[in-house]
């Protein structure tokens, strides 16, 4: 008895879906860039060029849901982490692209590095329910103009699990699919692994970016695998009730769905969201919130009823610092998508509205989605679940620690067992210094980096990205 929740009922379902067309038909999407208009244009949507606006017709809609797969695997480096899509489980990426990390040593926040990319990632190789990483901070030591593969690279080098990210323009394609040829072993083994993947972001309301729009669609004739994830926020650049900011966000995705099926039928896709709200005193995007997290379920059901790959931010805070702000933020943006049926939550390891990377929270959220999971697990109520003859035994007044079923109970998964929560007498407690479930996670960071990095690329592999890198330094500047 598994402990899940539709936040939409079927009719609702039904409802976004056709409000979602409706958008489709009647509004339209602009599409900045040169390729997406002439690919609608062709398949019989109605394309104002002047404008930049294409009004998509249900019949496109049906035929990239017909064609686009519905189930596929993300690849791995190595393939111990491969994971199948969709999944009966809830699994965690790293979240991306923060502006600031909280760092370790000093406590002071300052702009990210390529090194922590690579710390950050080295902690979350070791969280065992995350399978896909994510550059947690942009890199501001990199050269601006090729920073993204950079970013990429680092992130590759750094985990052995899918990873996934960005490219920023067209000219970028060309040094990008090079070195993931190089780390897949070739275009063949990239095309059928799917070990990276990337994220495409339409821009809220209802336009689509040219210069990345261009560059996924050149990624399609190596079949790399898009997360679409719109991102509307209710009041600022979405509308300002829950409902209907859920219906722009599905039309969003469900207009990148067309164009990229237009471009590479049968290019694998996932459906993902990350809305958020406005804070109505500032006017400031919030991304923690309880509303963040229904409407987060909400599209996580959206996917499921189109039958996708279903992915979703969320383990999100606005909390300026590590501490039960930011856990209370967390707990209420990932228990509503891993009921609804999430296959991968987006959000581990950063606060203050996706702005800090703070490596302890990697392993706090890691003993937050321990914690989801196993009140997703439910109840047990298999034949023998309710112990009859135990209690028969026992009988009034009686206790059952002497019972086998007892002993049993303490290593089955019935009962979760944290990682970082230490159930301590208050003297005991005490006696060790009052330690905080922040204070064992930064011991277990510290532990984490000073051992050897897991599964290394090897230095013919290093060296051969290095000369990627070199190049795209050289020819984008």
């Amino acid at each position: 008895m598994r402990f899940e929740h539709s936040i939409l009922a079927a009719a609702d379902q039904e409802r976004v879906h056709d409000e979602s067309l409706r958008i489709l038909a009647e509004v339209g999407l602009r599409f900045h860039g040169t390729l997406a208009l002439p690919l609608l244009e062709a398949a019989g949507a109605q394309v104002d060029r002047e404008t930049g606006v294409a009004r998509i017709p249900r019949s496109l809609v049906e035929q990239a849901l017909a064609i686009v797969p519905k189930t596929f695997t993300l690849g791995a480096r190595n393939p111990l982490y491969d994971f199948a899509l969709p999944s009966p489980v809830t699994r965690y990426a790293m979240d991306g692209t923060a502006t600031f990390v909280l760092d370790t040593a000093t406590g002071e926040r300052r702009y990210g590095t390529r090194r922590d990319i690579t710390e950050a990632l080295r902690v979350f190789q070791e969280v065992d329910l995350g399978v896909m990483a994510w550059p947690p901070v942009t890199a501001s030591d990199a050269p601006a103009h090729s920073r993204i593969l950079h970013e990429f690279l680092t992130m590759a080098a750094a985990t052995s699990k899918h990873g996934q990210h960005e490219v920023h323009s067209p000219e970028q394609v060309p040094y990008l699919a090079a070195a993931l040829s190089v780390l897949a072993g070739g275009d063949d083994e990239l095309r059928q692994r799917h070990s990276y993947s990337v994220i495409y972001c339409p821009v809220a309301p209802l336009t689509h970016d040219g210069p990345m729009l261009d560059a996924y669609l050149a990624l399609g004739s190596l079949d790399i695998p898009v997360m679409v994830m719109p991102m509307p926020v209710t009041g600022t650049t979405g509308p300002a009730r829950l409902f209907g900011n859920v219906c722009v966000a599905n039309a969003e995705s469900l207009s990148a769905l067309v164009v990229f099926q237009l471009s590479h039928p049968g290019r694998p896709m996932i459906y993902s969201s990350a809305t958020g709200t406005m804070d109505f005193h500032s006017g400031a995007f919030l991304g923690g919130t309880p509303e963040m997290g229904l409407m987060t379920a909400a599209l996580t059901t959206m996917g499921r009823f189109y039958g996708l790959p279903s992915t979703a931010a969320g383990c999100t805070s606005d909390a300026h610092e590590p501490g039960p702000e930011a856990v209370i933020d967390k707990l209420l943006t990932t228990l509503p998508p891993v009921a609804a049926g999430a296959d991968i939550v987006i959000g581990i390891g950063e606060i203050e509205s996706d702005q800090t990377l703070v490596l302890e929270q990697i392993l706090v959220d890691a003993e937050i989605a321990r914690l989801c999971e196993r009140i997703a697990d439910g109840i047990d109520t298999s034949p023998g679940a309710e112990l009859h003859d135990d209690i028969a035994e026992v009988g009034p007044g009686g206790n059952f620690l002497a019972q086998k079923s007892t002993r049993a109970a303490t290593r089955s998964r019935e009962f979760v067992r944290p990682g970082l929560m230490e159930r301590l007498s208050h003297d005991a407690w005490r006696q060790l210094g009052r330690p905080s479930m922040y204070d064992r996670a930064r011991e277990r960071v510290a532990e984490i980096l000073a051992r050897p990095q897991v599964d290394p690329l090897p230095q013919a592999t290093r060296d051969a990205l290095d000369e990627i890198l070199t190049a795209a330094d050289r020819d984008l500047a």
